[in-house]
């Protein structure tokens, strides 16, 4: 397939993702997010349809990057760049974009392991696990989510991705069929998580044929599953009804939380690795900053000044 000289942007976006699926085997919620962002820069570059991706240059490459650098993290940034590669390097397959798209998209500056994790305080967490009551629509179904946030610290997509057919009530377990490292796990269900979503099962879950643990309550979506997006959105509700200002609006703080204590009971990097499902033990190594006594033993003594 080559891309014509005229085209409209969804087609031409249509055609990325079917590129990408066939050659790499992404997945739908990473195309999403490249298309999204693919989107943005060509509408911004070129205008509306009809288009033609040869007009794209350098220079529209550059000032879309730096106008999201005023939107998002240095990490988030990184995305962004990868993104638009592997754009560019779909045009290029098709014949009618080159090397230099690719080479101006430029460096933003980020230091791994620069900061610290981004997590509640043991009191910040107390008040938002105390914040659910009243009859607010969906005050169950909201509470149990955050307690498997909480205490699992599982990805939002893993939550809304939760069957009833994973929980294991005897044994006490809950099986992820699918993590973002592409193998599945079996978690222990905390007892507080467990009482959570039983009581949301019980009272107050629309009657469904869902299988889904999670669903929609109001409107004409009604008992269908909810998505990671509606996860991240009761966390936001959860924050603001608490009165706590988090570090992340979004369900990332509770994972990161969980990996926090995790690292303050002394239990080991590989071990918190394991349960968080990361594909590898860098991505947890910034949770060591948090190891004070075992920091302790490898500092050096500094010596004194003396006048």
């Amino acid at each position: 397939m080559t891309v014509p000289d005229s085209w409209t942007l969804d087609a031409l976006i249509e055609a990325f993702e079917q590129h990408q699926r066939r050659t790499r085997g992404l997945r739908d919620k990473t195309l999403y997010g490249y298309a999204r962002l693919v989107r943005g820069l060509i509408r911004e570059a070129l205008g509306d349809d009809p288009i033609d991706v040869r007009r794209l240059g350098p220079s529209d490459v550059i000032r879309f990057v730096c106008a999201m650098s005023g939107r998002f993290s240095p990490r988030s940034m990184k995305n962004v760049g990868t993104a638009l590669r592997s754009f560019f390097r779909f045009l290029r397959t098709e014949g009618v974009g080159d090397e230099q798209l690719e080479t101006a998209i430029p460096a933003v500056a980020h230091w791994r392991l620069s900061t610290l994790p981004r997590c509640l305080s043991d009191e910040q967490l107390a008040r938002v696990l105390a914040s659910f009551g009243g009859s607010t629509p969906c005050v169950l179904r909201d509470r149990a989510i955050v307690f498997c946030l909480a205490t699992l610290g599982l990805r939002p997509g893993e939550v809304a991705e939760l069957r009833l057919a994973d929980i294991d009530w005897r044994q006490g377990t809950i099986h992820l069929r699918t993590r973002k490292a592409r193998r599945g796990a079996v978690l222990p269900l905390p007892r507080n998580a467990g009482r959570a979503i039983v009581s949301y099962l019980r009272r107050e879950r629309p009657r469904t044929g869902e299988r889904r643990v999670f669903v929609q309550h109001l409107g004409h979506r009604r008992g269908t599953p909810v998505s990671s997006t509606v996860v991240s959105a009761v966390v936001a509700r959860a924050l603001r009804r608490a009165g706590v200002e988090a570090p992340l609006t979004g369900a990332y703080v509770f994972r990161h939380t969980v990996a926090s204590r995790m690292v303050r009971r002394g239990i080991n990097l590989k071990e918190v690795a394991d349960f968080l499902g990361h594909r590898s033990l860098n991505t947890t190594t910034i949770y060591a900053k948090l190891d004070l006594p075992s920091l302790l033993e490898v500092a050096l003594p500094w010596p004194e000044v003396t006048p």
